[in-house]
């Protein structure tokens, strides 16, 4: 257990540290909610944000994967009734979520904004009892690796593709490091946390699964592929990259499909989230090695989507739009049912679109469609068409936000 002194209000007080896009809206949870959870993959910066965020309330830290902190817990009530004036962290709260309807039960009793604040690497769905005990008590906020827009000039466009957006690797810039982060962190999922949420599938499996979704990253989810090759039903599969995507390991994009009178693609797209973490597991280590690989291309497109996630807000949806004769559209971005940004994702500073795009864009009544690229200068190619760049996109994404 950690007790940090108070401090002015809504300061992120760490020296050097990158300003993340989730602060403002931790700060704002801490002032409207009895708790705050905030989730997010291991190693993503949930801890390093809450210990050093500035707070008019001494704030007490428990690692619950300390033994040392887990025994101030062994009488749960009468350690957290000691400490009502405090704002109590609970990091990896998965390890106890018999923790849950106390917390219930405390916030009734006191209900006090910023009273608890839960970290874990799993979402609301895995950590099911806690939003089943304190519903309409807890904001959930989702953290994300590092974007384009918090690393700014920082780190370059193709490095941050290369190597993903965990703070601790990217910012080491040793490659030989990086490729062994990614090596423990991949380990501990299928060997520890993934059993730990109840995933029951053998850790040779779920490495071999995660195999087979990096060489399929970016394509149409066939579940029955996977399942033939595994040897296992479709509903295991299912049940399997459910457990992958709860655990923030894999993404995936639903297809557009609502009042459209044609033949649409009605399956997801599936991706690894983190583009370090697919390119540890295809086996690129260098830029070089990245642009001549023929995951390229889908690589690519799945670092675009996942950053416009990072910036989007909770209601937001995100979806791709195909039909079976071949049109198109990558991404599309959509608030209180209106587009809200449309965007194809090309690996080329000199894009050209196929009439399918025209089609689609024609299907969907889009009054503007993105054409975003690694590092072009922005110019219209075609009416209500515009070539950009990734930065230059995210922010003016950030500006329709």
């Amino acid at each position: 257990m950690t007790i940090y002194p108070a401090n002015l209000k809504f300061i992120f007080k760490f020296a050097g540290m990158i300003k993340r896009t989730i602060e403002q809206d931790y700060g704002i949870s801490l002032e409207e909610f009895p708790v705050t959870g905030i989730i997010g993959p291991r190693q993503v910066g949930k801890t390093t944000l809450v210990k050093h965020w500035g707070s008019q309330r001494p704030v007490i830290y428990l690692d619950l994967e300390r033994n040392s902190d887990l025994n101030k817990l062994s009488d749960p009530e009468l350690f957290l009734t000691q400490h009502t004036d405090n704002i109590v962290i609970m990091d990896e709260v998965q390890h106890l979520p018999e923790l849950f309807p106390l917390l219930r039960a405390l916030v009734d009793d006191h209900r006090q904004p910023g009273r608890f604040v839960i970290l874990g690497s799993a979402s609301p769905t895995l950590l099911r009892q806690s939003s089943e005990s304190l519903a309409g008590r807890i904001n959930y906020l989702e953290m994300f690796p590092l974007s384009l827009l918090e690393t700014k000039e920082r780190i370059t466009v193709q490095y941050l593709w290369l190597y993903g957006g965990f703070p601790e690797p990217i910012l080491s810039e040793n490659p030989i490091f990086i490729q062994k982060w990614y090596r423990n962190f991949v380990q501990r999922y299928v060997q520890r946390d993934l059993p730990m949420y109840g995933l029951p599938a053998d850790p040779k499996v779920t490495r071999q699964l995660l195999q087979m979704i990096t060489s399929t990253h970016g394509n149409i989810l066939n579940y029955s592929s996977f399942a033939k090759s595994l040897g296992l039903t479709v509903p295991t599969i299912k049940t399997y990259i459910s457990f992958l995507t709860n655990a923030f390991l894999v993404s995936l994009l639903s297809p557009w499909h609502i009042n459209i009178k044609k033949r649409l693609v009605k399956s997801p797209k599936i991706y690894i989230r983190d583009s370090g973490m697919l390119h540890y597991l295809s086996g690129i280590t260098s830029y070089d090695a990245l642009l001549g690989n023929i995951l390229a291309g889908n690589s690519w497109e799945g670092f675009v989507i996942n950053q416009i996630a990072a910036v989007l807000k909770s209601d937001d949806e995100m979806y791709y739009y195909r039909t079976q004769d071949g049109s198109e559209i990558d991404v599309l971005v959509r608030r209180n049912n209106r587009w809200l940004a449309a965007a194809e994702i090309k690996l080329t500073n000199a894009p050209s679109l196929s009439k399918g795009t025209y089609v689609a864009m024609e299907d969907l009544g889009l009054e503007k469609l993105y054409v975003i690229t690694p590092e072009a200068d922005t110019y219209p190619i075609a009416k209500n068409i515009e070539v950009t760049n990734i930065r230059q996109f995210m922010t003016e994404l950030v500006l329709l936000l």
